[in-house]
């Protein structure tokens, strides 16, 4: 069961979208975006990872449709270039980002060609000028990870973003070697509210909590101690 507004009700049983469905769900993205901006956020980012939604259109282990969403490189792309079309309009391209996780095995994803993949998704997003690309690694030095790193950096002029595993020094260094353009932080940056801080400091970190990460209340969440307290 899962919980609901109404109380805990049966897990439905997933089925494909219809085509004639699609153009819906990305109306539902380009209304998010009208909500965001309305509620004074400066920009947005489509979330093309870690197995939700688009991801399951981009990722070939996944995707096994047969319509124009499906089988190419280029269909299967379909659906994220749409619904980033879409938060566009909304924002214009410089205030929409984009997060994808080609070789990130959570949730069962896999993709034969993550390579082809990533070429043709940071060829496109460039052409369309957005804010930047975000890749999400499982691990930051693993081979393939810095490879398909590599190939965005060629295919995508704007700001590339890289996520996962960094430490202060493995960010500093992917920058300085022309990597990336810029890191972004998950886990250390909830356990260290003054996160930016404690860099300039050489400062040691909170170890993070992981059994208060998805809890309610105030542990874990905003008591975790700054270098002042």
């Amino acid at each position: 069961e899962i919980h609901t507004p109404i109380g805990k009700v049966p897990y439905e049983v997933p089925r494909a979208l219809s085509t004639e469905e699609l153009p819906g769900i990305v109306e539902l993205f380009r209304q998010a975006a009208e909500r965001a901006k309305a509620a004074g956020f400066d920009g947005v980012q489509i979330h093309g990872a870690h197995g939700y939604l688009i991801d399951q259109f981009l990722r070939d282990g996944v995707n096994d449709r047969s319509d124009a969403y499906g089988g190419s490189t280029e269909n299967r792309a379909r659906l994220l270039l749409e619904v980033t079309d879409a938060a566009i309009s909304v924002f214009g391209a410089g205030l929409v980002s984009v997060r994808i996780s080609p070789l990130v095995a959570f949730n069962d994803m896999a993709d034969s060609n993550p390579k082809e993949l990533v070429k043709y998704i940071a060829e496109q997003l460039s052409a369309r000028n957005i804010a930047f690309l975000e890749l999400r690694h499982e691990q930051h030095d693993l081979p393939d990870e810095i490879e398909l790193a590599k190939i965005a950096r060629q295919h995508f002029h704007g700001v590339l973003m890289l996520n996962g595993g960094f430490t202060q020094a493995s960010g500093e260094e992917a920058i300085a070697s022309g990597l990336a353009d810029a890191i972004s932080y998950g886990k250390p940056l909830l356990a260290n509210p003054d996160l930016v801080a404690r860099f300039a400091e050489n400062a040691p970190l909170n170890a993070v909590d992981f059994n208060t990460l998805y809890g309610g209340g105030a542990h874990g969440y905003t008591d975790y101690p700054t270098l002042k307290s």
